[in-house]
């Protein structure tokens, strides 16, 4: 898997799972998606995400 495939599946599965958790949980588990949509607006801009280094330590390549 490369490393863009891997951030977007990431980004991807905490939305889904942190809006689940809100409908069926607690309602603060939204909180955890606009943590990642924040994240996601950041590194637009910024061009860092810490899950790309925590892709690259873990040994995903670039495409």
């Amino acid at each position: 898997m490369k490393l863009n495939d891997a951030l977007r599946l990431l980004a991807g599965v905490m939305v889904l799972l942190s809006t689940a958790l809100a409908v069926y949980v607690n309602s603060n588990f939204l909180w955890l998606t606009i943590f990642v949509g924040a994240n996601l607006l950041q590194s637009a801009f910024t061009g860092w995400c810490p899950a790309i280094w925590l892709f690259k330590k873990m040994g995903l390549k670039e495409c």
